[in-house]
């Protein structure tokens, strides 16, 4: 039996269409972002701004640096914020607007000598990243506070990760038509994506906003009425999530799963172009054949997990990618069709790093209230959204020092494309198969270890609500 059922108030209804959709709308902007920088950005660096792959690829990873102390202050922060519109949504009403422009101003290519740039891009994303964690780390943490129900968790996310999804796609298309528009002038292919997708991540954070105010107010108001310990230092707040041994696992799957992604999504553009053989139009679609599949399977993993559990899908999934792996490390020039049969099973495993992980957290966040009487989703979250980041920057940094080192020739806009030599293409087969390969094992062996079944989160609920009424009863 869920004990989510025995909850009073809005914890314990169920959500509403139009509230899942408007929560899953959040997720669009950020993933449009991130999507469009995991995918273009080392190669735009390399191939439009002419940077050396090195220094690219460090430019991310700098500013995560900065994100590293960023994103928990920020989640700590939205914890602590008191306003009439709760905690979390005035920093997605406030956030929006230079999220969307600094996100832009990443894709111009100023007249600048390689350091001139290079400080150029690593300030733009430095102030960026911190738009990012100021609209996106609020909205994340959202979710445990829409609903308690472990199952209705996964649904929520559900609709979260087709926004993000379906947001992922829409970035590609729009890449594919921008692209085609302005075929001989790549500066400006990538000045309109920016642009273009700058304002389409902006709007939806205002639905968003908008079509979950309600839910939120109440669920608010019940955490204030009984809300009565004091806030504890943010080092000591660190400490006690550092403690909870679930917290670390998830963490662990999830970074593994999202290191996976970022690093096989930043190497498919050299993959499809320097190995295959193909263009900027071929690469693209592969990568939308892996996002449509993952789309499509959200909602099936979602079903199955109600029978089977979290665990269980997410071995599902990365069994299914781990064999789309070693697929495309024995892939051949001209086996086309193979590749987008293994992009397609990608897919599969790429769904349940979306689904699985981010289910997990909220379940965490109230053992972590049990043992220490104080919600702190800002902070778990903060960790979260910092993973998320610091997998992509990694992905980064790790494809192109690994390009730089094996040779790989960079080239400028407008430039014909260089021949690689024999070592540069053998790095790129290495790094979209086998080195994902190894941190997907490691998520695996993780998600085994997780200790956290629906049975034991129902008894955490119980005792929670235990508390409460005990609680509730002392103020009468």
């Amino acid at each position: 039996m869920n004990n989510s059922a025995d909850q009073p108030g809005a914890k314990s209804e169920k959500l509403s269409f139009s509230t899942k959709l408007a929560y899953g709308a959040g997720d669009l902007g950020p993933a449009i972002t991130a999507n469009i920088l995991g995918v273009f950005l080392l190669i735009f660096f390399t191939n439009v701004a002419n940077l050396k792959p090195g220094i690219a690829g460090s430019i991310l990873l700098i500013s995560k640096i900065w994100d590293a102390i960023n994103d928990p202050i920020v989640g700590m922060m939205s914890d602590r914020t008191r306003s009439r519109w709760g905690r979390r949504h005035p920093w997605m009403l406030f956030g929006a607007i230079p999220f969307g422009i600094f996100f832009f101003l990443q894709w111009i290519v100023p007249d600048l000598d390689q350091w001139g740039l290079f400080w150029y891009y690593v300030a733009i994303s430095i102030i960026f990243n911190s738009f990012y964690t100021a609209v996106n780390l609020p909205y994340t943490a959202l979710t445990p506070e829409l609903t308690q129900d472990y199952d209705e968790r996964t649904s929520l996310n559900s609709y979260r990760f087709a926004f993000s999804i379906g947001g992922s796609i829409l970035s590609l298309v729009l890449a594919l038509v921008i692209f085609g528009a302005f075929k001989n002038d790549p500066i400006k292919q990538y000045w309109m994506l920016g642009a273009v997708c700058a304002v389409i991540s902006v709007l939806p954070l205002y639905w968003c906003v908008w079509g979950t105010r309600k839910r939120v107010r109440e669920t608010e108001q019940q955490r204030q009425a009984v809300a009565t310990e004091e806030s504890l230092p943010y080092l000591e707040q660190l400490k006690i999530a550092f403690s909870n041994k679930p917290f670390l696992y998830v963490i662990g799957i999830y970074l593994c799963s999202w290191l996976a992604v970022q690093n096989t999504v930043s190497v498919i553009p050299y993959f499809v172009k320097n190995w295959m053989g193909l263009n900027d139009a071929d690469f693209t679609q592969v990568v939308i054949a892996v996002q449509v599949t993952a789309l499509i399977m959200l909602f099936v993993w979602s079903a199955v997990s109600k029978r089977v559990g979290k665990k269980a899908v997410y071995f599902m999934g990365m069994t299914v990618w781990i064999i789309a792996e070693i697929g495309l490390f024995t892939l051949q020039p001209g086996q086309i069709g193979w590749m987008y049969a293994l992009a397609v099973l990608a897919g599969f495993g790429v769904s349940t790093a979306y689904l699985v992980p981010w289910s997990m957290i909220p379940d965490v966040i109230e053992l972590d209230e049990l043992q220490t009487g104080q919600r702190r989703e800002g902070v778990f979250y903060g960790f979260m959204v910092l993973l998320q980041k610091v997998a992509l920057a990694l992905g980064l940094f790790i494809v192109g020092w690994v390009l730089q080192q094996s040779g790989f020739i960079e080239s400028g806009g407008g430039q014909p494309a260089p021949i690689q030599p024999a070592s540069a293409l053998w790095a790129i087969r290495v790094l979209v198969g086998p080195a994902p390969l190894v941190v997907l094992l490691i998520g695996l062996v993780l998600a085994y270890l997780y200790p956290i079944t629906k049975e034991i989160h129902a008894e955490i609920l119980l005792k929670l609500q235990e508390r409460k009424q005990e609680r509730s009863e002392g103020h009468l």
